[in-house]
């Protein structure tokens, strides 16, 4: 009886305590998050951000190990942003790593859909890489991630979880072709961390890691005029390592903006409509200004954005580098069999840990055709095959097939004939991840990426140059000509007079 008494009451004590599950636990979770920024109100109505703040890159795209630490650029930026309309425009001066001496201006802006880069007051339509940055930048910002969540249809709750030590509420819902995971601090309700999966097929780096993980963390909250909350850190991660650090310097809020502000001129929002959809794939093979130059017969130099050679040997073709993604690596193939009817492709061989210079191996894979890689770049190189493609599937993830992967740890005859190519591991310092392929019969030597042609004649980074002299002399080379990734066939004896320059003393001015 007394149980039966209590019942009633009990009921109405629970009734009265908020619950959510009684609701929508996700709706309610952001809400509460909106309101310890400062209330959903305040962030629909926040007009406009001018934000300066100073940071960091790490390079792991072009660093000198596919592991950190990695080279470094900073930056000094000014954003002024529109949240509502999608409208950015970004000062950035850039400086650091080898060839940035100088702080370096760029001016780039997005209206809605179009983004331009400006240099030296000339405005020019930017790529889709850059339209999805700097739509993540802004829509994944702490002043509109919690309103994209609470206007997504699919907005879910999911297990809590202890983030950094400390309680955490996470939603999950889509933004766009993006899978987005929001960590709630259970305890502040302040938003902790931005979890974005997706894709990125324009990027000519990002690309070939197909579904790519990008973390976006939150830190030192400041109380700013109005009541608005806001951290003055942000910290990126992509694929589990540390991208990007940025710092907020001086934050102004519902600033005055004008249309003249952020304009795009019209002929460059067409310019940019062109190229809005062109992926990594889509490259064109060739380069307008750098033909195609058989070096001696049978070996052909592609110039690109990123070269391609073919040597035709007495038993098939061998393709050295596989750069930028799979459809580039098509139309190579392609012309390969324009160049050399009937002639199969017997082996890629791919000399450097550039992601830009391994993006096209998936296509050989996916053929069946061999992979010659240096052995310390075997992890990477297995990374790479391995990773998902859920999104933008390319030929080895619709049929998926083991890699005839061979690691090259020592030099090594590739071939027979006039056109055999010895492979050569550098092992020096900057060319350590590097293969050199040498055409003994030729005197022909590939320098992979080292030797680097800069304006007016002179080499990026003589240090690289001479390292390619001290190879030449190691593994006893007589050579003529060298040719590389960046590089035209060149003389031999511009590599030893640029070293011979650059070791000369300074000579002091007499008083």
């Amino acid at each position: 009886m007394r149980r039966t008494a209590l019942l009633p009451l009990v009921v109405l004590v629970l009734l009265a305590l908020p619950s959510f599950s009684a609701g929508d636990p996700a709706r309610e979770r952001v809400r509460a998050a909106t309101e310890a920024m400062g209330g959903e109100a305040r962030l629909r109505a926040l007009s406009s951000l001018r934000i300066q703040g100073i940071g960091h890159w790490n390079l792991m795209e072009q660093s000198e190990r596919p592991s950190p630490p990695w080279l470094v650029v900073y930056e000094q930026v000014e954003e002024l942003r529109v949240p509502a309309r999608h409208r950015l425009r970004q000062k950035t001066e850039g400086r650091g790593s080898a060839g940035m001496e100088a702080w370096k201006p760029m001016v780039m802006g997005m209206d809605g859909d179009v983004v331009a880069m400006e240099r030296e007051g000339q405005m020019r339509p930017a790529s889709g890489a850059q339209l999805q940055d700097m739509r993540e930048r802004l829509d994944f910002a702490p002043e509109r991630v919690l309103l994209i969540a609470l206007d997504a249809a699919d907005l879910r709750a999911a297990p809590d979880t202890v983030l950094q030590d400390v309680p955490h509420h996470v939603v999950t819902f889509r933004h766009g072709s993006a899978t987005v995971r929001l960590f709630l601090n259970a305890h502040t309700r302040l938003p902790t961390l931005v979890e974005s999966e997706d894709a990125h097929p324009a990027d000519l780096f990002w690309n070939i890691w197909g579904d790519v993980k990008t973390r976006l963390f939150f830190q030192s909250w400041s109380l700013e005029p109005g009541g608005l909350r806001y951290p003055r850190h942000w910290e990126w991660e992509r694929n589990g390592h540390s991208y990007h650090s940025f710092t907020v310097t001086k934050l102004e809020l519902d600033v005055p903006v004008s249309d003249a502000d952020l304009a795009i001129p019209e002929d460059v929002r067409k310019a940019f409509d062109a190229r809005r959809t062109a992926t990594a794939d889509d490259l064109p093979l060739g380069h307008p200004s750098r033909p195609a130059a058989e070096l001696a017969p049978g070996v052909v130099h592609l110039p690109g954005r990123w070269d391609v050679a073919l040597v035709k040997q007495d038993d098939g073709l061998v393709v050295l580098e596989a750069p930028i993604a799979s459809g580039y690596s098509a139309r190579v193939l392609e012309e390969a069999s324009k160049r050399f009817p009937g002639v199969k492709v017997k082996a890629v061989v791919s000399t450097s840990d550039a992601w830009p210079h391994v993006g096209g191996l998936r296509e050989y894979a996916a053929r069946g055709i061999p992979l010659q890689v240096l052995d310390l770049n075997r992890p990477l190189v297995e990374r790479l095959l391995k990773a998902p493609r859920t999104r933008v599937p390319d030929a080895l993830a619709k049929a998926p097939r083991a890699a005839k992967l061979q690691a090259v740890g020592r030099r090594t005859l590739l071939g027979t004939g006039k056109n055999r190519v010895e492979l050569i591991p550098v092992r020096t310092e900057t060319g350590e991840r590097m293969l050199f392929a040498w055409l003994p019969e030729q005197r022909l030597l590939y320098t992979s990426d080292l030797v680097q042609p800069v304006p007016g004649g002179a080499f990026f980074n003589v240090q690289q140059v001479a390292e390619v002299l001290e190879v030449a002399t190691r593994e006893k080379l007589d050579v003529a000509r060298v040719f590389g990734m960046h590089l035209d066939a060149t003389e031999w004896t511009a590599l030893t007079t640029a070293v011979e320059k650059a070791r000369a003393p300074v000579t002091k001015a007499t008083p």
